[in-house]
């Protein structure tokens, strides 16, 4: 079989192209310098693994002999991961935005041969048609243009880099942080709440776990008990939906709907590791048994699923299997009744919102349409009796279903991502003692500095045995923010240390010293045609929200006040635009707490195993502390100075001052301000 250079690549998005007729390159400076010395301009195509459309045009354009041959002969063609490279994506997609005025994947860029983009689009079909013109067509026309109409290219590629800079390098105005510029966002946040559906705006819906973070923590002053009922309503109608796996556990990418009942089915790790971080707040918060159920469903996905042997996290589900999208998770009313026999059957159907004609395309995504006690009154049974058929009934399908063709895996293992993985687990296991738990938590951490680290420095993926690609900012800010999640679970100092030095990485690398903030790239990175600084928090938080949050903790934990100056005076910076675009900026928004909040600084003596020991622990994992440090008795650190590591206390100190040390799970409770 025919294969191109991507055979030579780790990505599994690459190596799905690696047999395409087209000429692909990785990015990389060959293609550049190709396509300098044959003067022809570069196709650059953008996608990701569980990218459905990026398949279909794969399918239709890349795979097509003819359509190949157009690409080979008037351009030099590069095809990029964007979980490997976000900081090309992020480059790439502001100018298909300014260009087009939306965005997406598969992302199709036309470059000149300095990288400058002319000429941008995302999907376009192998016929014209619903409006668009065809692949072939954009080819002939991109060509011509360059050939023939070269001044009009590079007017208009220069016209686009100015733009690109200059947006890049926007003004941040330092701002004042405070609790009453916070509690404004939370209003403009609130306005947008869908009060029957949860979540914000129409459809489609995505899960707003970032934002939902913002409220909670607002809810713990008690100040705006409403916003309460804004993260319990959206939280239970995900729990409820179809996008949550009802039978595997795991969040889908998002909702086409309003009401959360239809997914786009590819699951990603990152949505579920913040998504695991903001049900585990919110039963630390309320106790309600569904929010500790939906974390350890999603944690048992995640070790059962997306686990390397080597203790790395995987990076994503595709959506399709056997060229459909959800065949593998959705089912005929029959099916089931085949399956849990015909009393069982018509009550779990009646609970999962299963019938014959189907909730989507003739087939059922299972869902909770109705509160269960309702179910449970309708069908005859106490709702015990039916928590244990739907318990019984989830177990036989999962068993079924496994005998269905999975839909791919994309093993890549990212840095940045595993690092917020690495958090969630971590706090999980804080608050739940789990012995899994906590062996995945030190398996993953270890995997991160022996695997992916290299002395201070980290790479930001891996994949068969190889490490590869220099670390970005959210690779930097997300290992070591969990490394400091895994330090406070297991009491490991070497976790500590590598964060440490992550973080002085951060500082000495990516500073932007004319904001104050931090660039996504470092100082000695590939010159690109800007030096990225995305500053928002979209699907996943920014490496300037997360780096913030890394030097608050660490100033705390290691008594060194300049790393606190130093996330200041970069929260400032985003302060201004995260009052503007609240939706955009929820991690940012939540580290306001460490300026205007009194923020705990809580440490735990005593022999690990002991049970008072233990017993302290639990009620610290299980509070709800946004804004603290715990340092469970590892000597060597400022804060344990003076302390009898062997005696079983609590010393909590806020405000440079330290209450009365305790051993009384009450007083405790009091302490951390339950």
């Amino acid at each position: 079989m025919h294969s191109n250079r991507l055979a030579n690549e780790t990505s599994p998005y690459l190596l799905q192209h690696a047999h395409n007729p087209v000429d692909w390159y990785a990015w990389g400076p060959d293609a550049f310098e190709r396509s300098r010395t044959e003067d022809k301009p570069i196709f650059l195509s953008i996608g990701y693994s569980a990218c459905h459309w990026c398949h279909v045009m794969e399918r239709e354009s890349f795979e097509d002999h003819d359509t190949a041959a157009v690409l080979n002969r008037e351009f030099v063609s590069i095809k990029v991961d964007r979980e490997e490279r976000p900081d090309v994506d992020s480059i790439y997609m502001q100018a298909v935005q300014m260009m087009t005025g939306h965005g997406g994947w598969p992302m199709s860029m036309f470059l000149t041969p300095e990288g400058v983009p002319f000429y941008a689009g995302t999907y376009f079909p192998p016929h014209e048609g619903r409006g668009m013109p065809s692949f072939r067509r954009v080819l002939a026309h991109v060509a011509d243009a360059y050939r023939n109409k070269r001044d009009d290219v590079l007017k208009a590629s220069e016209e686009i880099r100015t733009a690109i800079q200059s947006s890049v390098q926007m003004a941040t105005v330092p701002s004042v942080i405070s609790r009453e510029s916070l509690h404004n966002v939370a209003a403009r946040i609130a306005a947008n709440h869908d009060p029957v559906n949860g979540g914000f705006g129409g459809a489609p819906k995505f899960p707003p776990s970032m934002t939902l973070e913002v409220l909670l923590q607002l809810t713990r002053s008690g100040q705006r008990p409403d916003l309460m009922e804004i993260v319990n309503k959206t939280l239970r109608k995900m729990a409820y939906g179809g996008i949550y796996d009802q039978v595997g556990g795991g969040f889908h990418r998002y909702s086409v709907d309003a009401h959360w009942l239809a997914p786009h089915f590819e699951k990603m790790l990152y949505d579920n590791a913040l998504l695991t971080r903001v049900y585990l707040h919110a039963w630390q918060s309320t106790q309600d048994p569904l929010y500790a159920r939906i974390v350890h469903e999603v944690i048992g996905f995640l070790l059962r699923e997306m686990t390397s042997p080597d203790g790395g996290f995987y990076s994503t589900l595709d959506a399709d299997s056997e060229g459909e999208e959800g065949k593998f998770y959705v089912w005929q009313r029959a099916e089931i009744m085949n399956i849990l026999g015909p009393e069982e059957g018509r009550i779990f159907c009646a609970l999962y919102d299963v019938t014959e004609r189907g909730n989507w395309e003739g087939k059922n995504i299972l869902n909770l349409g109705r509160d269960p006690e309702e179910v449970a009154a309708d069908v005859g049974v106490t709702p015990e009796r039916l928590s244990e058929i739907a318990a019984k009934g989830k177990c036989k399908l999962y068993g079924e279903r496994e005998k269905r063709v999975r839909p791919g895996r994309d093993e890549k293992i990212l840095a940045g991502w595993n690092g917020w993985m690495l958090g969630a687990l971590s706090e999980a296991s804080l608050a739940f003692g789990r012995a899994e738990v906590d062996q995945a938590v030190r398996a993953n951490a270890d995997f991160l500095i022996d695997r992916m680290m290299d002395g201070s420095r980290l790479w930001r993926s891996y994949k068969d045995g190889r490490a590869r690609i220099p670390g970005l900012l959210e690779d930097y800010s997300g290992v070591a923010w969990g490394l400091i999640h895994a330090f406070q679970a297991t009491g490991e100092r070497r976790y500590l240390d590598a964060a440490q030095r992550l973080a002085g990485q951060i500082t000495e690398r990516f500073r932007d010293e004319s904001s104050g903030g931090f660039f996504d790239t470092p100082d000695d990175h590939e010159k690109l045609i800007t030096r990225p600084r995305d500053i928002f928090d979209n699907a996943t938080p920014s490496g300037n929200a997360v780096a913030i949050d890394v030097l608050f903790r660490l100033s705390h934990l290691l008594g060194r006040p300049e790393l606190d100056d130093a996330a200041r005076r970069a929260l400032s910076s985003l302060w201004a635009m995260a009052e503007k675009y609240p939706s955009g900026f929820g991690f940012a928004l939540c580290q306001g707490g460490w300026v205007f909040g009194s923020p705990k600084e809580v440490v735990l003596t005593g022999v690990a195993g002991e049970s008072v020991r233990e017993s302290l622990r639990t009620r610290i994992g299980q509070t709800y502390l946004p804004h603290h440090v715990f340092v469970p008795g590892t000597p060597g650190l400022p804060v344990m100075e003076g302390r009898d590591p062997a005696r079983p206390l609590v010393y909590v100190c806020e405000n440079f001052a330290c209450a009365e040390p305790t051993a009384d799970p009450d007083k405790l409770a009091a302490l951390l301000g339950e």
